[in-house]
């Protein structure tokens, strides 16, 4: 499909006349008479039609032009992206046999008056199991920094049969009850019936248990990633008394603790005072358990804003060539494999190629092209050449042959990026499935490509040539994947280190650096490790296979995270007279998590600069008018692990690698 021809001046007859008329009173102020009966009046109507034949023609040119100049470059608008949510689904009651979740599985926003619903389908086959529990035991901190491993007989916990103490007798920091599964629970919510001896568990805030529930992720780095709990959702009491306890699971991996290679889930007491909350207090003496029941009450499966259409006819062949078709639903999604035109030939059935275009086409090759965002299907022309022969670039379907399309997406755009909890309606009913909610704002959704946006791309793609030499060309086409992919703003930049004397430099190596991005502004201003940690899709194996067919040979490509540099300042202010402190330090705080940030630091707010080192200047450049603050008596500068505070000496500069930036811990805010 050409790309549409914009209207560059939308002047008519009409306005040019009107406009000429204005201008009588400033050069001939004698001329009163406007009207049309008026010769002169006819000799600006003639000049009028003139010069709106004159505009009509040449300025046409330029773009009109420049548009014919992409299509020749195979330039295209790209479709719609549509955004991407786990959905998370309930079941009724805990279940002893694995339950199913089909791949296609439709979840949707609620319907009103004024909006139609938004569908969202799972994108794979999910299989909630129940949980199978193999190893239980307390993991203890005594005194002198001994550990000790003590084994709980799992059969009878199961029976009610035991009266065990989960902790040391006064529990310290870092001790911790496992519980072993043989099977993976990534995602899921998993629950625990438990009875817990009321004779246990003194001196804490019922409210506020000083523990905290964990996953293994069978990762080196980050072993261990906090699942997250509902409120309300511990009816213990801090393991006070009989009462259930559910939790969704993060992605788990497996980790070998204690001789057992399993996935594993720990209740670890927290530690003081860094992990403690406002009003929080330790235990005095251990709690104790008498029986625990594992539950499976549901998982989360990813989903796409899409919905399916299946086995759309297009119509018969006639058996000439270049023949168009339509499909109904508009725009459609990046196509998948089993997404495809079928031809029915009699008995036989052929499934064909989705080709970008018909350039390097035999003539007995099955091609066709497809336009995502008016559907228009194109099969093979014929083009006479030099000779006078006809050449054909694709095989035609015989005269009567049945063209369908097998299945396609519909959907994508900004609208998929709802908030959390909307989408609440499931449209394909399943047995035991009680609810459906997303828990997170889903993101990644981008409407089709405009004419302008399309027309920016274009020098860039000319420059690149679909070829990655440059560390522009390498930011471009990552950018390019990313967006098509649905992560369009990823933070993207390329390194290649120069040689140096005496350098171990590698020649010819190229590192790509991709920070993810952060939906939920809260997260965005204060990202915790794991945020910073590009796990979607296999981005990375993605990232690295499309650049890898456009690099140079003698190019070493390397895809990965950027060097964080964690953080923590310690600032001694001099609040206003009469302000509110509270309210200056959350100002303070404010500033200087947005400023020593990845994602949106900086000075020019775009995130951190790849290698820009860090000096107290900066900060105090920072503070600058922040409302309250009379002045910035000093500044301290620590460089510190994530989500930690403060520690060890102070620096006057932060020295960062070029394939670094700085991220923040805690900071703290002192008055003067």
């Amino acid at each position: 499909m050409p790309l549409p021809t914009p209207k560059l001046d939308d002047r008519h007859f009409q306005d040019i006349v009107d406009e000429a008329k204005k201008r009588i009173p400033h050069y001939i102020k004698e001329w009163t008479d406007h009207n049309v009966s008026d010769p002169g009046v006819t000799m600006i109507e003639l000049f009028a039609w003139m010069t709106d034949m004159l505009l009509y023609r040449l300025n046409q040119v330029p773009d009109l032009h420049y548009i014919k100049f992409m299509e020749m470059l195979g330039v295209r608008l790209k479709e719609p992206v549509p955004a991407k949510v786990p959905v998370t689904f309930w079941l009724s009651a805990p279940q002893d046999v694995p339950l199913e979740v089909p791949a296609g599985t439709e979840v949707a926003s609620t319907q009103t008056e004024t909006q139609p619903s938004i569908v969202f389908t799972t994108n794979e086959l999910f299989v909630i199991e129940p949980p199978q529990l193999t190893a239980v035991f307390s993991h203890i901190f005594g005194g002198n920094e001994e550990q000790e491993f003590v084994t709980h007989n799992i059969e009878r916990l199961l029976k009610g049969q035991e009266n065990i103490p989960i902790f040391s007798p006064v529990p310290h920091a870092d001790d911790a009850l496992y519980f072993g599964f043989d099977n993976d629970l990534s995602d899921y919510i998993l629950g625990f019936e438990l009875d817990c001896d009321p004779s246990g568990g003194g001196g804490i805030n019922p409210n506020l248990p000083p523990y905290i529930w964990e996953a293994s992720t069978g990762s080196r780095d980050m072993p261990w990633v906090e699942c997250e709990q509902d409120p309300g959702e511990d009816m213990t009491k801090g393991l006070n008394v009989p009462g259930r306890i559910r939790m969704f699971l993060p992605p788990m991996g497996r980790n070998r603790v204690n001789h057992d290679n399993l996935y594993w889930v720990r209740l670890r007491v927290r530690r003081q005072p860094t992990e403690y909350l406002d009003k929080m207090q330790p235990y005095e003496t251990t709690p104790r358990l008498r029986q625990v029941l594992p539950q499976g009450w549901g998982g989360a499966t990813p989903a796409t804003h899409a919905q399916e259409v299946m086995m759309e006819p297009l119509g018969t062949s006639d058996g000439s060539t270049g023949q168009i078709y339509q499909l109904h639903v508009t725009p459609l999604l990046s196509r998948r494999p089993e997404e495809t035109l079928v031809v029915m030939d009699g008995d036989h059935e052929e499934a064909w190629i989705e080709v970008p275009n018909f350039a390097q086409s035999g003539q007995d090759d099955p091609h066709y092209t497809l336009d995502s965002v008016t559907g228009e299907l194109r099969l093979a022309p014929a083009i006479r050449q030099r000779d006078g022969s006809i050449k054909r670039y694709g095989r035609i379907p015989r005269r009567g042959a049945r063209l369908y399309f097998r299945r396609y997406r519909t959907g994508g755009g900004l609208e998929g990026n709802v908030q959390a909890g909307k989408l609440n309606t499931l449209k394909t009913a399943i047995p035991f499935i009680a609810q459906v909610k997303n828990r997170e704002t889903a993101v990644g959704g981008l409407d089709a490509e405009t004419l302008e946006d399309a027309m920016m791309r274009a020098p860039g793609l000319l420059r690149s040539q679909d070829r990655a030499v440059t560390e522009a060309d390498f930011e471009f086409l990552a950018r390019r994947i990313l967006r098509d992919t649905g992560w369009a703003q990823y933070r993207v930049k390329c390194l290649q280190p120069r040689p140096a004397r005496e350098s171990r430099v590698i020649p010819g190596q190229v590192y790509v650096l991709i920070i993810p991005h952060i939906q939920n502004p809260r997260d965005r201003e204060r990202p915790k490790p794991e945020h910073l940690v590009v796990e979607q899709n296999g981005i990375y194996e993605e990232l690295l296979t499309y650049l890898d067919k456009r690099r140079l040979l003698t190019t070493r490509l390397d895809v990965r995270a950027p060097e964080y540099y964690w953080v923590a300042a310690r600032v001694t202010i001099q609040a206003a007279t009469g302000a509110n402190h509270a309210q200056v330090e959350s100002d303070v705080l404010h500033r200087l998590y947005r400023f020593l940030n990845p994602l949106m630091g900086g000075v020019d707010g775009e995130g951190w600069p790849f290698g820009r080192d860090l000096v107290v200047s900066d900060v105090y450049q920072c503070l600058l008018g922040v409302p309250g603050v009379q002045y910035v008596r000093n500044v301290e500068l620590f460089r510190t692990t994530p989500g930690a505070g403060p520690r060890g000496d102070t620096q006057e500069t932060i020295e960062v690698v070029g394939h670094g930036v700085i991220a923040s811990g805690i900071h703290q805010v002192e008055f003067a």
